[in-house]
């Protein structure tokens, strides 16, 4: 699953994904994804830091505090590359951190790395 405001970044995240086999769901923001994560339990969620009404501060903290979900590896998506933001990333429970723009490497490695460990 890939949630961000960007539709650029759901599109090209989307294609890279597609490309190798991967089944991928798209959110605008955390509100619309938490309900497809309920109908569908997504192997691995990328989440962007900065979208509007639910930021994914929040809705990785949301997911990691289910019960039913929490066991589903969250990866966080931003443009920004502080130490803070990392840090706060790991507070809420995301799994890693990539920066924008990510390349097809950094997308399918964290696949690779997260998608057996949800199952």
């Amino acid at each position: 699953m890939v949630i961000d405001d960007s539709k650029t970044i759901r599109r090209t995240a989307e294609s890279l994904l597609k490309k190798v086999g991967c089944e991928v769901m798209t959110a605008v923001d955390g509100f619309d994804a938490l309900a497809l994560i309920a109908d569908h339990h997504p192997d691995v969620i990328f989440v962007d830091i900065m979208m509007p009404r639910l930021d994914g501060y929040q809705t990785c903290a949301l997911i990691k505090h289910n019960e039913v979900y929490k066991n589903i590896p969250v990866i966080m998506l931003s443009s920004k590359d502080g130490l803070f933001d990392r840090a706060r990333g790991r507070i809420v429970g995301s799994e890693q951190y990539l920066t924008k723009p990510f390349t097809k490497d950094e997308l399918l490695g964290a696949i690779r790395r997260y998608a057996n460990k949800a199952a």
